[in-house]
């Protein structure tokens, strides 16, 4: 019998899942607290005494986000296009962006560099053949500090060797990959996202000590998010004679950032608009910090005004929102994260928040449409990637998973649900629930076993008919 043993360290769980792979059953899954200030190994330790015979699996894999997960600072030239690349690739190889800057460095951002301490630094700049002056500029600034960490260098390929020199000369730990705007508004994120994970393995695993975990595994580790991204990739794709789901989100609500995931194309699914700006990566990974529903409860609570919540609550449940009552449990949930709500009253708050969570998470993934008036007349212009024929989304997270009715949450996303029309979010998908927390773990297994994989997917994701209690 083959079997495959999946580990998720997450910040505060360690979750572990035990597969055969011949009869493709979920044999066991277990979690535990995971144990960072003490040495992952004892809540890792904890999780697996509930596996029963885990020694014995063929695949043991692991991902990780635990200890703040991989944290990344791009720097690239213009924001909205080499800068923005930077922090696409970033984001694609699983990592938080804790800083972005565009232009020339200057002290005062070297200083808040250093502060944030990040894992990786990525620097970007120019395309090929073109601007040359702020990627060298940004080389030196960085070679004059006391900044001790690896720098991907993947701008102008006109430049890199004089960057490499420039910062090699003042002891850095450099690494050249290819430009992530090689052309104006043309994406090529793949080999700076994989050159990351390549750094991730090899120095920052034993770094975080998460070298303790290599004892219990035989293969891959890689960034948790990076293995919900695969998963997606796969699920979206299909792999060998398994059909995928075509193109699909999926949605993570936690308690600090909500995560969504896009495995799309996104062109214009409507004839006479022309697509502009920044080329869309196929698959794509956003990140928002202020849309959490413990963290950062009060600054999602914050995006709109007590008269709009009370809207909400009024259409959601028809009935009144007592405004005081809900500040107080944004007050409870931001200062207790492990809060679980029990009253009718506070499952209701907790269900706004992740509806609007949700909602405004994919408005921002997703593009929109704009009108702009030229010689000629009116035209009609798509930014961002074009979601409306999206057939799939899958939604995990607490607030999801163990709810009563996922889909009032899920619901939120949709196009009809969004206060401005020119949004491009979904029209009319399939909702699905990863109600085991399996996306990740099966996003690992796809390393090695991507058929496989993707039937697990397709057997343990739960389709959601609305209204329907799970």
């Amino acid at each position: 019998m083959q079997q495959a043993l999946l580990i998720d360290i997450g910040s505060t769980f360690t979750k572990v899942a035990k597969f055969n792979l011949d009869s493709l059953e979920l044999i066991a899954r277990s979690q535990a607290y995971t144990t960072v200030e003490t040495g992952i190994n004892q809540g890792l330790l904890k999780a697996l005494k509930d596996i029963p015979d885990w020694e014995a699996a063929d695949y043991k894999l692991a991902s990780s986000s635990a200890a703040g997960g991989l944290k990344i600072v791009a720097s690239g030239l213009v924001p909205e296009l080499t800068a923005e690349a930077a922090r696409q690739a970033a984001l694609g190889a699983g990592s938080r962006v804790i800083g972005s800057y565009s232009y020339e460095l200057t002290s005062r951002d070297i200083s808040a560099i250093k502060e944030d301490n990040p894992d990786i630094i990525l620097l970007a700049g120019g395309t090929d053949g073109g601007n040359q002056e702020i990627i060298l500029h940004n080389a030196k600034k960085l070679a004059e500090s006391d900044l001790d960490r690896p720098i991907v260098i993947a701008g102008n390929r006109s430049a890199v060797v004089q960057v490499e020199n420039i910062l090699k000369s003042a002891g850095k730990e450099t690494y050249i990959t290819e430009n992530v705007m090689p052309e104006l508004e043309k994406l090529n994120i793949e080999p700076a996202r994989q050159k990351i994970r390549e750094i991730f393995l090899n120095r920052i695993v034993a770094a975080r000590g998460f070298d303790q975990v290599k004892e219990f595994i035989n293969g891959v580790i890689m960034p948790t998010p990076s293995a919900v991204l695969q998963a997606a990739d796969y699920l979206s794709k299909g792999a060998g004679d398994v059909e995928g789901y075509g193109d699909l989100i999926v949605v993570d609500i936690g308690g600090a950032t909500t995560d969504v995931h896009s495995a799309a194309a996104g062109h214009p699914m409507q004839s006479g608009i022309s697509q502009r700006g920044l080329e869309e990566p196929y698959l794509k990974r956003t990140v928002e910090g202020d849309l959490g529903m413990r963290y950062s409860a009060e600054a999602l609570f914050n995006l709109k005004p007590e008269y709009r919540w009370q809207q909400l609550f009024k259409e959601e449940y028809n009935n009144e929102l007592k405004i005081e009552n809900f500040k107080d449990h944004i007050n409870r949930i931001s200062h207790q994260p492990d809060y679980l709500p029990e009253s009718e009253a506070d499952i209701r708050y907790d269900n706004i928040l992740g509806r609007e969570a949700i909602s405004t998470a994919v408005t921002r993934h997703a593009g929109n449409i704009k009108s702009i008036y030229t010689p000629r007349g009116e035209v009609f212009i798509q930014e961002g990637k074009d979601l409306t024929g999206i057939k799939t989304v899958i939604g995990t997270g607490g607030v999801i998973v163990h709810n009563q009715a996922p889909d009032e949450i899920l619901t939120g996303l949709l196009q009809r649900n969004q206060s401005d029309p020119e949004t491009l979010n979904p029209e009319s998908p399939e909702l699905y629930l990863d109600r085991n927390y399996l996306l990740a773990a099966l996003g690992l297994l796809a390393e090695v076993e991507p058929a496989k994989s993707v039937k697990l997917m397709k057997k343990y994701l739960l389709k959601l008919k609305q209204g329907d209690p799970v």
